[in-house]
């Protein structure tokens, strides 16, 4: 019998690879690629920063791991040479927050593995659907941590599986959150003005936007609190003009006063 050989993958020219610095020598560096079966490539000196490089171990040290721009592949003789001194600082960090997100998306199909007692096949019927509906794995389950059944109801899942996946999700993945606020000053005198208040209030509150949580915090009269929490700033900004509308216009509306001054806003995740 006769095994053929499988040519490996190999990353394209203006690829960014992670990589794994394995060993320094008078000419550049020699690396592992992470995200090709540590596949080796080659980091010339010259193309390590711009001008002369007097001592290689300042930019690239054994066992660092580092973004590097593909520059040629020889797929013939299977050789890559790669460049750090044509990466950006953004497209470093752009790459670091990709691999994350791939990692923990291993991460989560490695534990659904175990949770359900899946072997590889049988997963692809989680990972399949969810990438055919988003594209990306990660933002999938990131997807499903933040909106649970609203999310898993776009992707056809087995229905075995829709609890373990939105359990899961939930368990590995922290939501980022951000939080706008300040402090309200409202005066009714007229005869209901406690009830215009808090009717005001009340539906500030109920504003129905996804993932926006608005919170009206009585301090001590005439002193309110509203707070809202969304998943990013401009929707968090849109919420709170909207409930501050409500709240004015009924306070108003009443001859009462409305003054609001805002506070510092804060960004948090959910565990």
């Amino acid at each position: 019998m006769t095994v053929e050989n499988v040519e490996p993958q190999l990353p394209d020219e203006g690829e960014l690879v992670l990589a794994s610095v394995n060993e320094i020598s008078p000419h550049g560096v020699y690396v592992s690629l992470d995200e090709y079966g540590k596949f080796r490539a080659f980091l010339h000196i010259s193309e390590i920063a711009t001008g002369w490089v007097r001592d290689i171990e300042r930019y690239a040290k054994p066992g660092q791991k580092i973004v590097l721009k593909v520059i040629r592949v020889n797929r013939g003789r299977k050789e890559i040479d790669l460049s750090l001194r044509q990466v950006s600082g953004e497209e470093r960090k752009t790459k670091i927050i990709e691999v994350k997100k791939s990692e923990k998306a291993r991460s989560i199909l490695d534990a659904l593995k175990t949770r359900l007692n899946l072997d590889e096949a049988s997963l692809k019927k989680i990972s399949e659907p969810i990438l055919e509906q988003y594209g990306s794995l990660y933002e999938g389950f990131e997807d499903i941590a933040r909106r649970g059944q609203k999310a898993l109801q776009r992707i056809a899942l087995p229905p075995e599986y829709v609890q373990a996946v939105q359990a899961t999700c939930e368990e590995k993945i922290a939501i980022p959150i951000v939080e706008v606020r300040g402090m309200m000053d409202i005066r009714v005198k007229s005869p209901n003005g406690i009830d215009v208040i808090k009717n005001a209030l009340e539906a500030a509150e109920e504003i129905k936007t996804s993932g926006v949580q608005v919170k009206a915090t009585y301090l001590g009269t005439p002193r309110y609190r509203l707070t809202v929490k969304a998943e990013n700033y401009k929707v968090a900004e849109r919420a709170l003009q909207s409930a501050l509308e409500k709240i004015q216009t009924a306070v108003e509306k009443s001859k009462g006063k409305f003054v609001f001054t805002r506070e510092e806003s804060r960004k948090q995740k959910i565990e």
